[in-house]
């Protein structure tokens, strides 16, 4: 079997242990390990002509990634998942307990346990390489460093910079990691080897302290003033998780622990904490999300298609979401991109608003000045169609008007290839509709954006039934070089996840008119999990958007869809949320720093706001309206499969990520649960929690989406 391991020894007492996990693109520690790294650690102390030890990657863009996550899948009890960590603090405890100094050098990815393997080194040197970034993600999966990282990072770093890592995951590029202390050395790649070598030569000494501030040096002083951060930041984790995710009160914790009572006790228990998260269904729900979003950047997103390479886009119309468009286009797939509008004032917008998100790289020092410029340049503007015979592929965001977005259809055939795919960034209009005015239908797509643009993860990448498999990989290509998650959805009013997000909204628009506050339906949404509550996320999106797709929905999809009446009542009274500043909150000058509802909005429905329901029913009857029509779009081949429902979810519109999606959050309470449920508001409220005949069969059999 070939080694992960191999340990050069040089003439001038410095010995390299090289890492490179054969057969793979990128280094990840496994359990299998151990015994391999124990036997060269014992080597090397039997060996007294080693002066020094440099720990490097074989892999020529990563350090170490991280730990392979799905050993812990295996994990069949905590102990399991305790011995994992057991085994990982024993290695890395013999690591640092040489008595030679040892020199991690590191370049690319440095995350995870990948980290906790350079912090358990004596020394630290990284190169300026962009793809260099240090950091411990594993909040992220609903678990904490378990490899001894609680421990050594703050008493490296400090506690609140420790914390700050830890608690949001954050990646750390070098010229940071020098400053906070966490490299002793940054250099240009050529040159890594060399100056860790020099770096072991001179021994553990070369460790220069971490500057600290004033502040944090008091509040580190002693377990009193230590105890005063643990407090805020639990405070802190309290507020933004809403009590939904246990990771991070279990990180601070461990760090508590380890600095009040020791090593030895916090790396107990860090194993402990760590094995108790394992076993916990929000990771499993948290891992399912990375799991899917991995293996889906592998598909095309149709079967035997390869997508055609994509060397200039154009965007038309510059408003809000054409100019985000038109941004991660030059900034994030590096292609250039042509935006056409009718009027120029259209145009410095779109340009200002790529601009100002550039320009904030700027101001952060991720980027120089000049790599902002070189970036702009590739965006051009037209009001014309000019410039653009040779774009692969025209995203059209435009107004939601069919008679418009034929005419787009019409002019884009004229004017640019005959390959060129239209893409239609519409929110609600069937794609087929669309392409009824094409001569070329096969080109035509849909590629639905989320607001903003440059934030919200997700696109839908929308086939109509003529749609060409080529143009499907296509598109599905150029996403995912936006830097998107694509899912590719069947042609219909509202895809999907608008569809499942409109009865949402409708159920929440049924309580307020019921009596129940603004205020309180946003905080029951929140504390169920969603980052924003709907009343919130209307004003948001704009209330003028919602009563335009509204209709449309009901329209295709029928009487289920129906808003309610009195919501024509705030159109009336010129409300659209914040855009025009007057909505269900107040805006503006009268706005307080804690957002505050604006009062005269039960006036202008006709509402007197009554006592408040359990936040639990709140939230229960709006999620279960959404859990009912996306099982119906699996049910009608609207999404393909139960996993693109979870992560379409989760990354439009903030379904709970701890739930794992609404297919797997169906698993964990049980369709037959759910059925009941449905059926109990239905006789209370009425057909529109009618539950839908694929639920119903599932809860006679008793089978689930996502295998147990």
């Amino acid at each position: 079997m070939e080694k992960t391991f191999n340990l050069a020894r040089r003439e001038d007492g410095i010995a390299v242990l090289t890492m490179d996990v054969p057969g793979e693109t990128m280094n990840t520690l496994k359990a299998e390990f151990g015994p391999e790294i124990t036997e060269i650690l014992t080597e090397i102390k039997a060996d007294s002509s080693i002066k020094g030890l440099v720990v490097v990657s074989g892999k020529a863009d990563s350090f170490v990634a991280g730990a392979d996550i799905s050993m812990l899948a295996a994990c069949k009890t905590e102990q399991d998942a305790k011995d994992l960590s057991q085994q990982g603090h024993v290695v890395f405890n013999d690591l640092e307990g040489l008595t030679i100094p040892v020199v991690a050098a590191i370049n690319g990815a440095c995350l995870g346990g990948g980290l906790e393997l350079a912090l358990a080194c004596h020394l630290r040197v990284c190169s300026d390489d962009k793809k260099t970034v240090l950091g411990v993600p594993e909040v992220q999966l609903g678990l904490l460093p378990g490899g001894g990282g609680t421990q050594r990072l703050p008493r490296l770093v400090g506690v609140t910079t420790a914390l700050d890592m830890m608690l949001t995951g954050k990646q750390i590029r070098p010229k940071q990691a020098l400053k906070m202390g966490l490299v002793n050395d940054v250099v240009p790649n050529t040159i890594l080897l060399e100056t860790a070598i020099e770096l072991a030569k001179k021994g553990k000494s070369a460790a220069k302290p971490v500057k600290k501030s004033a502040l944090n040096k008091l509040l580190e002083s002693t377990s009193f003033t230590r105890d005063i951060v643990f407090d805020q930041a639990s405070k802190q984790v309290a507020k933004k998780t809403a009590g939904n995710y246990p990771a991070p009160a279990k990180i601070i914790d461990c760090v508590r622990q380890g600095l009040n009572k020791g090593m030895t006790k916090g790396l107990e228990v860090e194993a402990t904490h760590f094995a108790n998260l394992v076993m916990s269904k929000e990771s499993a729900a948290l891992r399912s999300i990375f799991f899917a979003t991995t293996e889906m950047k592998k598909e095309t997103g149709a079967a035997g298609a390869e997508p055609r390479k994509i060397n200039k886009a154009m965007v038309l119309g510059g408003g809000l979401m054409g100019g985000g468009i038109a941004s991660v286009t030059t900034t994030k797939a590096k292609v250039p991109v042509r935006v056409k509008d009718i009027s120029e004032q259209g145009l410095s917008n779109a340009l200002a608003y790529a601009y100002k998100l550039l320009d904030k790289g700027v101001k952060r020092r991720h980027m120089t000045p000049a790599v902002r410029d070189n970036i702009m340049s590739l965006m051009t503007t037209t009001t014309e169609y000019k410039g653009v015979k040779d774009a692969d592929i025209v995203v059209e965001a435009v107004f939601e008007d069919l008679a418009l977005k034929h005419q787009m259809v019409k002019d884009v055939e004229r004017e640019c290839g005959e390959n060129t795919i239209f893409a239609s960034n519409t929110s609600s209009l069937p794609i087929g509709q669309i392409a009824q005015a094409a001569t070329r239908p096969e080109n035509v797509i849909g590629l639905h954006y989320f607001s903003p643009v440059e934030k919200m993860p997700l696109v839908e990448v929308i086939a109509h039934k003529t749609t060409s498999p080529e143009t499907i990989a296509t598109t599905v290509a150029f996403a995912r070089k936006q830097g998107k998650t694509p899912i590719v959805v069947q042609d219909g009013a509202g895809f999907y996840v608008n569809r499942i997000l409109a009865l949402y909204m409708n159920e929440a628009a049924q309580l307020l008119l019921e009596g129940q506050r603004i205020e309180h339906l946003d905080r029951s949404l929140v504390k169920f999990g969603f980052p924003v509550g709907p009343m919130t996320l209307l004003d948001e999106v704009g209330i003028d958007v919602g009563a335009k797709i509204s209709p449309i929905l009901e329209k295709e999809l029928g009487a289920r869809f129906s808003a309610p009446a009195a919501f024509d009542k705030l159109l009336a009274d010129d409300r659209k949320g914040r855009k025009n500043g007057k909505g269900f909150y107040q805006y503006g000058p009268k706005a307080k720093k804690a957002k505050l509802v604006d009062e005269s909005v039960y006036g202008v429905l006709g509402i007197a706001a009554s006592s408040d329901k359990e936040a639990k029913e709140v939230a229960e009857r709006c999620t279960i309206q959404m859990l009912n029509e996306a099982v119906r779009c699996l049910e009608e081949g609207i999404i393909a499969s139960a996993r693109d429902g979870d992560i379409g979810a989760i990354f439009g519109i903030g379904f709970p990520p701890f739930l794992g999606g609404p297919f797997r959050y169906i698993d964990s309470l049980g369709a037959k649960n759910l059925v009941d449920t449905l059926t109990r508001y239905q006789k209370l409220y009425g057909d529109r929690f009618t539950p839908c005949e694929m639920l119903k069969t599932m809860a006679a059999d008793g089978s689930s989406f996502h295998a147990k």
